[in-house]
């Protein structure tokens, strides 16, 4: 298995049809290749690629096991990790099964820029593609073309080669309004709403009142 010590990649699965997918993205202190300790010999299901320049750590299975064995602090350190890779695995099923696509974007652009974590946010995210994070988020590049437009409109991101995320994004996530414009072009922009005939019925009656 690998310890990531410093740098971005990200963690791909190949269906039997030759489809490419993006499962997750890593950074500096994650494992991977875990599976490792629960059988040696097995056939590994993801591919680890780095989309910067890293630093990694290789760990033969053996002295992994014999580390977490002997070692009660890295034994600690080791369930951490493993506790918050679960917890974030469930975190991205319950996004995928009641959000919008527009907040799984903003989710990941978050995630990528380390909001919620200790310290500063890395505001300059890594080198990634529209149609990476479409499939992150389970939708077409179309789409994250769209809301990533929107977003640089709104103030939410920038972007000159690289993406800025800015903290205002967070309104993504906090409202509770933003789903029902999913498939809809942003208000601002939305043609004016033509009256109807009842509304145009009263007005014609307060007139002739």
């Amino acid at each position: 298995m690998f310890y990531l010590r410093s740098g971005r990649a990200k963690l791909t699965v190949i269906s039997n049809l030759g489809k490419e997918a993006t499962v997750t993205l890593l950074a500096a202190g994650d494992f991977v290749g875990e599976e490792a300790i629960a059988a040696s010999s097995e056939m590994r299901m993801a591919t680890a690629r780095a989309i910067t320049t890293c630093i990694v750590l290789k760990i033969d299975r053996d002295n992994m096991l014999q580390a977490l064995h002997r070692e009660r602090s890295f034994s600690d350190y080791f369930l951490k990790f493993m506790l918050a890779r679960a917890i974030r695995i469930q975190a991205d099923l319950i996004d995928q099964l009641f959000n919008s696509s527009e907040r799984r974007l903003a989710r990941i652009l978050l995630m990528m820029a380390d909001y919620g974590k200790p310290g500063e946010p890395e505001t300059l995210i890594p080198p990634i593609t529209q149609a990476t994070l479409a499939e992150m988020i389970g939708t077409t590049r179309s789409r994250v073309s769209f809301f990533m437009n929107r977003f640089r409109r709104l103030g939410y991101i920038e972007y000159k080669g690289r993406i800025r995320v800015n903290k205002s994004l967070l309104k993504v996530l906090l409202s509770e309004h933003l789903h029902g414009e999913n498939a809809s072009r942003p208000e601002l922009l939305s043609a004016p709403q033509r009256r109807t005939s009842s509304t145009k019925h009263a007005r014609r009656s307060s007139e002739d009142d």
